[in-house]
């Protein structure tokens, strides 16, 4: 491998400095406005220009900590490893064997587009200890990102060495196999429905509740509450015009950047790779090897199940802390009847039409039972202190009974010899997919009452990021359960279940 060591592209250093403008901006306008924005302007008072320059001086540098970041990085490839070197008064090395990488991640975000430029985010095997990536490439171009791959694919495929005229080892660049197929692309329509049944709206909410309480000191909330009481005063017509004007303004937003964000969504498959590829300011390219996923989810909200849509994520392992991808959107909205052909033609070893052994009749009441020990002594006081009104409280009990009966309805599993597919509910119906060499654990867990029942629930556990994810199978016959438990061990078989397409 060569040992010449490259540097990142000059932009990167702009990068660096918007990257830490941006997590500074808020308190940075907070100490603004607190201060008065410079304080007394009176003449003679040097007090405003003194602030005004603190701020300046603060901005360059931040600018000059960017270069200095950029002028120190370089990066190399050396005895089958990628080589990092980053550090102004404290020098540090970093060095990452291709065999560990499990992934390379590409971003083309608006400062990289103009020049060919992409992001580069290395994930490894054992990362994830720390809240960043293993490592991160902030501007390199694509020619140079391609060799990093070129040259992590030679090291993990071994490929011979051969010794040219002047006895100098020569790797021998044989071409590298690679199977390159589509296998879906997102419509418009389906973005369409996607943006508008994301849950975008509460977000945005959320967004401005906390945008707001950094100004807590200097929003005048007195006078805006006075506003408020004398607005409602011009009649209920009004006032929800004014709601369902700020509704239709939160929802438009959350579909801009819904749209935004899973813009021009594709997925292909190369090299035992899912590669992943959206985004329209910023454009995302995340790979994840096949053999890093660790359970297939879909996930049906109430809304998109009339619609008969649904969202398909796979659990992978590893991963940073910071990463949110950690359970990936690998379908973020399709239509159910298309999900069975494009994750066999992924996932050709699974099968994907289970049928599902149900949950017993008689463990209907642990679904609902539970809750009444909290609703009871709730809407006992509520109906007692808010008389009549908090009589309403008693539909708790009734609507309590349907959701379990519907969570009890819904749940299920399925088993053959090499995977397991568990169904449940809590408000959204989730299916999960597992091989048996990817379960991590599998506990059995029997309450009184359930012993009682002789029923059991079996909980199994797969990695998920840097920790592990937990699905439960509530209340199985205990013969089924003892049998769950026979299946995980080594060596046990079980006969194979009958299969059929999806509901």
């Amino acid at each position: 491998m060569s040992k010449e060591k490259y540097k990142l592209h000059p932009i990167s250093a702009v990068i660096n400095f918007v990257k830490v403008l941006k997590d500074m901006i808020i308190p940075f306008v907070v100490v603004i406005a607190v201060n008065g924005f410079g304080g007394s302007k009176d003449s003679g008072d040097w007090s405003s220009y003194i602030m005004y320059g603190i701020y300046g001086i603060i901005l360059i540098f931040l600018l000059v900590s960017g270069i200095i970041k950029w002028k120190r990085f370089r990066y190399w490839f050396e005895e089958e490893e990628l080589r990092i070197e980053y550090g102004l008064f404290v020098k540090k090395k970093r060095y990452i064997p291709f065999e560990r990488i499990q992934s390379l991640n590409y971003t083309e975000g608006i400062l990289h587009r103009p020049f060919g430029l992409v992001k580069v985010k290395v994930e490894t095997a054992g990362g994830g200890a720390t809240k960043e990536a293993d490592a991160e490439l902030t501007a390199i171009t694509k020619a140079q990102a391609d060799q990093i791959k070129r040259e992590m694919l030679q090291a993990k495929n071994k490929l011979p060495i051969e010794l040219d005229d002047s006895d100098e080892p020569v790797v021998v660049q044989q071409p590298v196999k690679e199977e390159k197929r589509a296998v879906f692309k997102m419509s418009r329509k389906d973005l369409f429905v996607l943006a508008s049944t994301s849950g975008g709206v509460g977000v945005f909410f959320s967004g401005v509740a906390v945008f707001a309480s950094q100004f807590s000191n200097v929003i005048p909330y007195e006078a805006i509450y006075d506003e408020i009481v004398v607005f409602i005063r011009f009649g209920a017509l009004i006032v929800a015009l004014a709601i369902f004007v700020v509704l239709l303004i939160a929802w438009i937003v959350s579909v801009v950047l819904t749209f935004i964000n899973y813009y021009e969504f594709t997925i292909t498959v190369e090299d035992e790779e899912i590669i992943i590829t959206r985004g329209l300011l910023e454009k995302k390219k995340i790979t994840i090897p096949l053999s890093r996923i660790q359970g297939i989810r879909v996930v049906e909200n109430p809304l998109r199940q009339v619609m008969g849509y649904a969202t398909v994520i796979v659990d992978s392992a590893g991963g940073s802390l910071a990463e949110k991808d950690e359970k990936i959107r690998l379908l973020p909205l399709i239509k159910k009847a298309k999900i069975t052909p494009i994750l066999q033609e992924i996932f050709p070893d699974l099968s994907f039409n289970p049928v599902l052994t149900k949950i017993p009749r008689k463990s209907r009441k642990f679904f609902y039972r539970l809750d009444y020990v909290w609703m009871i002594p709730v809407s006992a006081a509520v109906s007692y202190f808010f008389y009549p009104f908090g009589l309403f409280s008693l539909l708790l009990f009734p609507l309590s009974y349907v959701l379990g009966v519907w969570q009890q309805k819904t749940a299920g599993y399925f088993l053959n010899e090499r995977q397991l597919v568990i169904q449940y509910r809590l408000f959204s119906k989730v299916m999960v997919w597992m091989e048996k060499r990817r379960i991590q654990s599998m506990t059995e867990r029997t309450t009184l009452f359930q012993k009682r029942a002789n029923v059991s629930s079996i909980i199994t556990t797969i990695k998920s990021g840097v920790t592990g994810d937990s699905t439960t199978i509530p209340h199985i016959e205990k013969s089924d359960a003892e049998m769950l438990l026979n299946w995980y061990e080594p060596h046990r078989r079980v006969s194979i279940e009958k299969e059929q397409p999806l509901d």
